[in-house]
């Protein structure tokens, strides 16, 4: 889970951009779609 703390007087934008930044960094929606169906070891190949 990504815990983004907001700097007092930084605008929401700024922070959605920053949360952003950093989960496309962790890669964790690439590995949530490779999730989403199996596949077989021998089709992976």
């Amino acid at each position: 889970m990504l815990i983004i703390p907001v700097k007092e007087g930084e605008s929401i934008d700024k922070a959605l951009k920053r949360f952003k930044r950093k989960f496309d960094k962790t890669g964790a929606l690439k590995s949530l779609r490779s999730r989403q169906a199996f596949i077989k070891p021998s089709v992976k190949n």
